[in-house]
């Protein structure tokens, strides 16, 4: 059933990709991040996803808020045609791949991680619902994964997960150097003891700060981005973690891709970091209805993003 599914799913691809290809994705005028000349300018491609929950199919044609949208088959042909087009793209995931549907029920996570890799998703982060099949169900469909996670304030060393999920990534595009760490929420009280055992929550800030100066400073990168699933804004318990106050609070990151809080947003939007400078946070919602894009521009002087919105599926 597994192998039927994918062949149909492909095969919806190749009828969907006129559709996208009709489409304009890129608006240009920048936002400058900060006094980095124009000399040689790179653009970076950023396709992401965020609490996708297990979601392959569209919504039906007659649901009340979503009807027709979403489905891993649109979202692929988007992603081949942007391909395409741009010769620099990553894709990324902000967690909770699994839960919503009963393809997670009866698959367990093999679909969702199958089908990913078949997008050729590059790196992802874990949120907190792809903890519920425990840390043996999450390791057992891993094999299934063609790209990596990463989590820098998840502490899996009495665990399954040691050495597996790396606290960050390294990528080099079109001599780009592009580092990538994750971020996940606190587990205890939302997630079962059972499931995550002696997995340690660290404070992601104070990981964030630490880790990305090593990024900046030893490993050179020149885009430092976060993928996080601490939740947009959490106003009513400002104490806790979110996008904003990591932003807010930090110095060194570039991009926040988000999940966990199911924010849909417009574009991407700008918060200022520590020292005043311009921080990039995206977060587009959840079910795979929505296509995160983020062109980032840089050179020698400045970086700075393309006010293009966000892309429904």
């Amino acid at each position: 059933r597994i192998i039927c599914l994918i062949q149909f799913i492909m095969k919806r691809r190749t009828f969907l990709k006129n559709t996208a290809a009709s489409t304009t994705f890129i608006g240009l005028g920048g936002i400058s991040l900060s006094s980095f000349s124009s000399v040689d300018e790179k653009k970076i491609t950023i396709l992401h996803t965020n609490d996708v929950h297990s979601h392959i199919d569209p919504f039906p044609a007659d649901h009340p808020r979503n009807p027709n949208m979403g489905g891993a088959a649109r979202r692929a042909s988007i992603i081949e045609q942007i391909r395409r087009e741009e010769k620099n793209v990553l894709l990324l995931d902000a967690g909770d791949i699994f839960q919503g549907t009963p393809y997670f029920n009866y698959y367990g996570g093999e679909l969702e991680f199958k089908i990913m890799s078949m997008m050729q998703y590059d790196l992802a982060t874990m949120g907190n619902h792809d903890f519920d099949n425990g840390l043996e169900g999450f390791y057992a469909q891993l094999p299934h994964a063609k790209f990596e996670f990463v989590s820098a304030n998840y502490d899996f060393k009495n665990t399954l997960l040691d050495s597996i999920v790396k606290p960050y990534k390294i990528f080099t595009k079109d001599s780009v150097k592009i580092g990538i760490f994750g971020l996940g929420v606190e587990l205890e009280g939302l997630v079962d003891k059972r499931n995550y055992k002696e997995t340690i929550y660290n404070n992601p800030i104070e990981v964030a700060k630490d880790i990305t100066k090593k990024l900046k400073e030893e490993e050179k990168c020149d885009l430092i981005i976060c993928l996080s699933h601490l939740g947009f804004n959490n106003k009513n318990e400002p104490e806790k973690p979110s996008d904003v106050k990591l932003a807010q609070e930090t110095k060194d990151i570039d991009i926040i891709i988000g999940g966990h809080s199911h924010t849909f947003l417009d574009k991407p939007v700008i918060y200022k970091n520590s020292v005043g400078k311009n921080v990039v946070i995206n977060q587009v919602g959840a079910y795979g209805i929505n296509l995160g894009r983020i062109d980032f521009y840089l050179s020698s002087d400045k970086k700075y993003i393309g006010q293009e919105k966000n892309i429904v599926v």
